[in-house]
């Protein structure tokens, strides 16, 4: 197996661009979320991730680290196998290749605090479980209620998100659904348009506004428009007319007294997770 990495030796040590390799005897996505948590704190271009998942053996670790072991490298694994957390930190050393283990020691720790042996069974994080078919059954639900366009979810879901067009309303609607398992509807609020009737029977705390900058908002629909190839000076985008949705969208919000998430200068990741937070105290 080949792997890209930048091998140029004329340029000093710490000029050249790390590699951190996520290694797994499963799918590689907690070690990959850990490292890019770790890289954001850092400026661009000083390092970048890899992601090796699906270890199958201890040779097929041997190979992997000696592929590696060219650039400036480093090891971030979360192997659940023993044998093979010790294999590659055997090979890692034979290679001065810095290694960080992501999961052993907390897998450690936990054993010795309850007493119990740990499965050692990879890929349990992503059991076909009562929760997995949960999660699916979510997205189900937030695909068919999308955009308002079925007013029979807003009264069976767990969450209803409100806001004007481009808020990340179906964006996290779907993360609601895939992280938390969370049956999420949307219901799009347009100016001169009434809101579902429906909307005004559900208990307001079941319900979250989504309130954003009217100039946050002109940036992203103004590059919209133009991916669709839009007219520049369309309502859609006009100043104006997105301040006159922004304030009958916060009149509807006050009608509905529902929380309000401030979504200008968020992630989808963050909102969801407030909404989240939001739900359960």
């Amino acid at each position: 197996m080949e792997i890209p990495i930048n091998t140029d030796t004329k340029l000093p040590a710490e000029e050249r661009e790390l590699i951190v390799f996520t290694v797994s005897d499963s799918s590689g996505e907690t070690a990959e979320a850990v490292a890019r948590a770790a890289l954001v704190q850092f400026p661009p271009g000083r390092a970048s991730i890899y992601r090796l998942p699906q270890v199958r053996s201890c040779q097929q670790l041997a190979g992997l680290v000696r592929e590696v072991s060219h650039g400036q490298a480093l090891i971030a694994y979360t192997l659940v196998l023993p044998e093979y957390r010790e294999t590659l930190e055997t090979e890692a050393r034979k290679f001065n290749i810095p290694t960080v283990d992501l999961l052993g020691p907390l897998i450690t720790r936990i054993a010795s605090l309850t007493a119990t042996a740990p499965l050692s069974q990879p890929g349990r994080l992503h059991l076909l479980d009562e929760s997995y078919f949960r999660r699916i059954e979510a997205v189900d639900f937030a695909i068919r209620f999308d955009d308002g366009k079925n007013p029979d979810g807003i009264m069976q879901a767990d969450v209803i998100l409100a806001g004007v067009s481009r808020t990340s309303k179906t964006p996290n609607c779907m993360y609601l659904a895939h992280h938390y398992g969370l049956k999420a509807a949307n219901v799009p609020i347009v100016l001169g348009v009434d809101p579902p009737p429906a909307l005004f029977h559900v208990v307001p705390r079941k319900i979250v506004g989504l309130h954003i900058d009217p100039f946050i908002l002109q940036n992203i629909r103004t590059t919209r428009a133009q991916v669709l190839g839009m007219p520049a000076d369309s309502d859609y985008s006009d100043i104006d007319r997105i301040r006159q949705e922004v304030r009958q969208a916060k009149k509807l919000f006050r009608e509905l007294k529902c929380h309000i998430i401030d979504v200008s200068a968020k992630a989808i990741e963050e909102t969801s997770s407030e909404v989240y937070l939001y739900l359960r105290q």
